[in-house]
């Protein structure tokens, strides 16, 4: 009877560590835009990637539940042989750790999206020429949302060169792994509690 869920759990902890390393990698990917560290060395990266929360929320606490969760499924792990409590609160230590760190990693990934890249681009004020400086140029269009009107995209961000699409690539598959992962945390506690039911059932 406990064949499926350990194995259910092997593959869970295989699964969400996988994703965990390809946050990781997405995020890092924001950090060095068009592949240039010149960007990163002049601060001059958007706050939601620096915030970093594919690294430390979708990749590290991701990864070390994942870790936990294979644990519990190894048939000769050191969980394997130990009491209903002690699984049940392994079980949700390494559920709540996944689940803080995909929330998180959602969350900033869709303020990220809906705030848009940071790049240089033109602000003229009246009676001013225009000036060119950095920021956030898709904030505060109240009447337009970038995401759906593609002509903004190449003519409002001058640099970095395809700052727009990079943005919403990469935090785009963020909010994708993220949402992956918080399914994978619902199926690890519903796989825990059958576990625990089969370990009393099995006594």
């Amino acid at each position: 009877m406990m064949a499926c869920p350990r194995t259910c759990s092997c593959i869970l902890g295989l699964s969400l560590g996988t994703a965990a390393l390809f946050a990781a990698g997405a995020n890092t990917a924001l950090l060095i835009p068009n592949w240039d560290v010149t960007y990163l060395l002049r601060g001059l990266i958007g706050r939601h990637a620096m915030l970093g929360s594919g690294l430390w929320g979708g990749g590290l606490l991701v990864a070390t539940a994942a870790a936990l969760i294979s644990l519990m499924g190894w048939r000769y792990g050191c969980f394997s042989k130990s009491g209903p409590c002690r699984s049940v609160l392994t079980a949700l230590l390494s559920g709540g750790l996944a689940l803080l760190g995909a929330l998180i990693c959602f969350i900033t990934s869709g303020v990220a999206l809906k705030d848009g890249p940071f790049c240089m681009f033109g602000d003229s004020s009246f009676n001013q020429m225009q000036a060119w400086k950095y920021g956030y140029p898709f904030k505060d269009l109240h009447n337009r949302n970038y995401l759906y009107d593609r002509s903004l995209w190449n003519s409002t961000c001058l640099e970095p060169s395809n700052a727009v699409v990079w943005h919403v690539s990469f935090f785009s598959t963020l909010l994708c792994i993220s949402l992956l992962q918080l399914l994978l945390v619902v199926i690890h506690f519903i796989n825990s509690f059958l576990g625990l039911f089969c370990s009393l059932c099995e006594k």
